[in-house]
């Protein structure tokens, strides 16, 4: 081969092992996709996925015969979440809820606040998890609307179970979520009728 052709074999698989590979050499059960296709993954892509790669073995739908709920899912990441710098939140109580505004009413004050999981706000990225909804009853789509109208929301990362395990006619099933929700990303970010406001990043675990 040329040397051109040899540099780029070399770049080509530095990139493959720095997507399959983690801290201490091993391979990784987290996938990611970034959208749109024609740009880099936002900087703080791999952080994150790191994230969910290193309590894999509690939250990985791959592995566990049930899935968490993605209340538990996001307890078990919030320590690492917050060490990164998000806001995450902490309960199912008012004050525990994380919130971004869409309008702003009188005296600055916003009037209307969508919920998220969590903001990172250096980042301007907004994090939501689901689990078992995520596919089969629509949550995905809730989460790319309402972050169409988040303010200050430059990045939004969805983290979608790889597989949902069900029954069907007392059979075991496994709903693809996260190939599905990537699926989904493809056709809105790769039409030419729509341009969306912000970058999407999504996770399977």
């Amino acid at each position: 081969m040329d040397p051109v052709t040899d540099f780029t074999v070399c770049v080509l698989m530095v990139y493959h092992l720095e997507e399959t590979f983690v801290a201490g050499h091993m391979p990784t059960s987290i996938r990611f996709s970034t959208f749109p296709r024609t740009l880099p993954p936002p900087h703080f892509t791999v952080v994150i996925r790191d994230v969910f790669q290193a309590n894999a073995e509690e939250i990985g739908t791959k592995s566990l015969k049930k899935g968490l709920t993605s209340d538990q899912v996001l307890s078990v990441v919030r320590p690492d979440l917050i060490e990164l710098g998000f806001m995450v939140e902490a309960g199912k109580h008012l004050t525990d809820k994380i919130k971004r505004p869409v309008f702003f009413g009188e005296n600055g004050a916003p009037g209307l606040q969508y919920e998220i999981d969590a903001y990172h706000e250096s980042w301007k990225c907004g994090l939501e998890i689901e689990a078992g909804r995520a596919w089969m009853g629509n949550a995905i789509y809730r989460d790319l609307i309402q972050a169409l109208v988040m303010v200050e929301l430059e990045t939004l990362v969805m983290c979608i179970p790889l597989g949902y395990r069900y029954k069907s006619s007392g059979k075991d099933a496994i709903s693809k979520d996260y190939d599905n929700a990537v699926a989904v990303a493809d056709a809105i970010y790769g039409h030419s009728r729509i341009v969306m406001p912000y970058r999407l990043v999504v996770i399977g675990y």
